[in-house]
């Protein structure tokens, strides 16, 4: 989260009459693509090369769709001289009928409309790639010319749009003359055998950046990579370009094609660099999960309604001698280049079932500490792939996998299949799961052992550049994973607080009050500055542009302070020091800001007291006590930290199992800058102008006065 000041800053915009001038004629209501044009990276992430190939994969996906219902056996993708990319399939064709309600062809519906597609019921797709109904149908907006002929019930029929919208082109190319007209033109008669699709478009340089173009390189790696997760589907790359046009791509092979019957065992074997210790293993499993999702009913209303999903996982993976790991994960052979549920699921069966079976075989003793991830992913090569009907994704452009069943129901699978291979009888997967867990174990010793010297070095080297303050009450233990400093505010926070905290890792630093404002002064101010160069040195991983934060001495650098005013201030000061000084800690997420409450109220009959955090919450807990007749004790207002009892501090603030810690994060750089600049710079007039301007908004009651 990152850290706000009380009064937002964009208030400041609207000042005088301007508030009074936002009336209902500022509204933009987009109709139809208009909102993709407007909005392209929404859609597919950005408009450089990386957008233009997401458009290109999700024509080819729609194909790949077919192949995995066994309607689709040959895609082919070419690559034109004129710009154009042109996808071709031997699938059912899309409808070229008259969808009821909109009473548009099916081709036009499919290419026109957002949302609309024949992948939301569960008629025609079991387990797609294509969700949202968008794909397609964005791929139109965003192309200055885009032409589809159909093959299907007898006939091939054709349709062109620019930009979205149907029509006639007089030319060949996106410049001729264009006349919109909605509606199929049948051009000839085929064969009722003979069924397909044909997407030909041209990139809008309107959206586009001039150098966007198709990265042969990864369109083949991608084309390679589908054949691999779909056995049996041949998949064909040609490039049409002159020499010119290709560019880097010139030493590549004009035409590929890719097809495999080995499916993701294969694809392991082309991913591993290294001598195998185990074979490839095939992890095959299922599990059922039900779901409250809108669906039609009778009378065309969205009714909630609980539905079975199947998932099916596929999981191929082998260990090598080597030391790198390598995972790639699918769902419904789109790729998820950043994991999600399925990749959680198998990463923790990986790590429980290695460290039951390791206990088992007495690799590791009772003390010896658990393996982690990183153990079991040394020297793997893995694909995981899962299928289900409907998945979640994060977003149209289906990076992460946000389905919450499928981490249980891959645990599930990769465990007891795991299990079952390394507690196997048989001579040959008994030998190869001495070696394997034999290996794991190994990287779990040199990790510690590793982690246990850079420790050393680490708190050596930090005690030899200077004597630490005395007045830090330091933590026992050197698992930088564990320890957390807290910055507390005043010597008497600091005495209930040490009796508060546990020993073992955690850290405490008092301040005196409201330290030096970094913003204003100079390196040298602050250097010389007693409260600030103690923090710097306490931490322990320089400052500016030499910090350096795996050299930090604490995993958690946490600010605590009174939940009043005063308190919000020497926060906002900590802050500013640890932006403008040791950015990296916010980047990494290892800075927080306690959350102490400001009331503690007794409750008769009730034998724990509340907490209550602002008077809002605290005025909001006495009427609803008062609606149901329970009596209490006035509330007591903590004036400061030093207030507490060591156990209320413990209980509320400082015990990792019960407290509330608040994240400062730095999710856009520039405007925590501004924000910083404005509260804390040295030019004071805009300063001033924000006060006034936003002295309207104030709840006066806040101040404590």
């Amino acid at each position: 989260m990152t850290a706000q000041p009380s009064v937002d800053p964009a208030a400041a915009l609207f000042t005088g009459d301007d508030r009074s001038d936002y009336t209902a004629r500022h509204l933009l209501v987009l109709e139809g693509l208009e909102a993709v044009r407007k909005r392209p990276g929404m859609y597919i992430g950005s408009t450089d090369g990386r957008g233009l190939m997401h458009c290109l994969w999700e024509i080819i996906d729609n194909s790949v769709d077919e192949a995995l219902v066994g309607c689709c056996s040959a895609i082919e993708v070419e690559l034109r001289d004129d710009g154009s990319v042109e996808v071709r399939d031997n699938g059912r064709g899309i409808p070229v009928d008259i969808e009821p309600k909109t009473k548009l062809s099916g081709v036009e519906v499919v290419m026109t409309r957002l949302h609309a597609g024949g992948k939301f019921g569960g008629g025609s797709y079991a387990a797609t790639g294509g969700l949202h109904g968008v794909g397609a149908s964005v791929v139109n907006a965003l192309s200055s010319r885009l032409d589809v002929e159909v093959d299907r019930d007898g006939g091939t029929y054709a349709m062109s749009f620019r930009r979205g919208k149907p029509g006639e082109f007089a030319g060949a190319g996106p410049e001729g003359k264009f006349t919109e007209k909605s509606g199929l033109t049948k051009v000839k008669r085929v064969a009722k055998k003979v069924t397909g699709t044909r997407v030909r478009f041209w990139p809008d340089r309107q959206i586009f950046t001039k150098d966007a173009v198709v990265e042969l390189t990864g369109l083949i790696e991608r084309a390679r990579q589908t054949a691999f997760l779909v056995p049996g589907l041949t998949i064909s790359v040609v490039d049409g370009r002159a020499d010119k046009a290709r560019g880097a791509d010139a030493e590549l092979p004009r035409e590929q094609s890719f097809c495999y019957a080995g499916g993701i065992g294969d694809f392991v074997d082309f991913l591993a660099s290294d001598a195998g210790i185990t074979d490839t293993l095939r992890l095959q499993g299922s599990g059922a999960f039900e779901e409250t999702v809108p669906m039609l009913d009778e009378l065309g209303h969205m009714t909630p309604t609980d539905v079975r999903r199947d998932l099916d996982v596929d999981v191929a993976l082998r260990w090598g001698t080597g030391y790198d790991t390598n995972v790639r994960s699918f769902v419904n052979i789109i790729t998820t280049p950043k994991g999600g549920t399925h990749v959680v699921g198998f990463e923790r069966a990986l790590v429980k079932v290695f460290n039951d079976q390791l206990r088992a075989v007495k690799l590791l003793k009772v003390n010896d500490d658990p393996i982690i991830k990183d153990d079991v992913l040394e020297g793997l090569t893995a694909v995981v792939t899962v299928r289900l009907a409907e998945p979640q994704f994060e977003g149209q452009t289906k990076e992460v996998l946000g389905t919450p069943a499928a981490s249980k129901i891959v645990h599930d699978v990769i465990s007891r299949t795991l299990k079952d291979f390394l507690t196997s009888s048989k001579r040959a997967e008994k030998q190869q799961a001495r070696a394997l867990l034999e290996k794991v174990a190994a990287a779990s010793k040199t990790r510690l052992a590793a982690r246990a010297h850079k420790e050393a070095q680490r708190r050596k080297n930090a005690l030899e550049s200077s004597t630490l303050p005395a007045k830090l009450a330091d933590c026992r233990s050197e698992d930088v994973d564990r320890t957390e400093l807290f910055i507390v505010e005043g010597d008497s926070a600091l005495g209930t607080a040490k009796l508060a905290r546990k020993s073992e890792f955690q850290a405490l630093l008092p301040i005196r009050g409201k330290i030096l404002n970094v913003q204003k002064a100079g390196v040298g101010e602050m250097l010389n500055n007693a409260e600030c160069a103690s923090i710097i040195q306490v931490i322990g991983a320089g400052s500016g542009r030499t910090f350096d934060v795996d050299a930090a001495r604490y995993g958690k650098v946490i600010i605590m302070t009174d939940a009043d005013v005063d308190g919000a201030h020497i926060r906002c000061l900590l802050l500013t020091l640890v932006y403008r000084y040791m950015k990296p800690l916010l980047d990494a997420g290892r800075v927080f800001a306690a959350v102490p409450p400001l009331h503690r109220i007794e409750i008769s009959g009730q034998k724990e007291p509340v907490y209550t955090y602002s008077d809002a919450e605290m005025r909001r807990l006495l009427l609803d006590l008062e609606k149901k007749g329970k009596k209490y004790k006035t509330p007591q207002r903590y004036k400061g930290l030093g207030e507490m009892d060591a156990d209320q501090l413990a209980e509320t603030t400082m015990d990792p199992a019960r407290r509330v810690l608040r994240r400062i994060r730095l999710d856009d750089a520039a405007a925590a800058e501004s924000a910083f600049e404005l509260l804390m710079g040295n030019d004071v007039a805009p300063r001033k102008e924000f006060i006034v301007d936003s002295a309207a908004l104030l709840d006066r009651a806040r101040i404590d006065v």
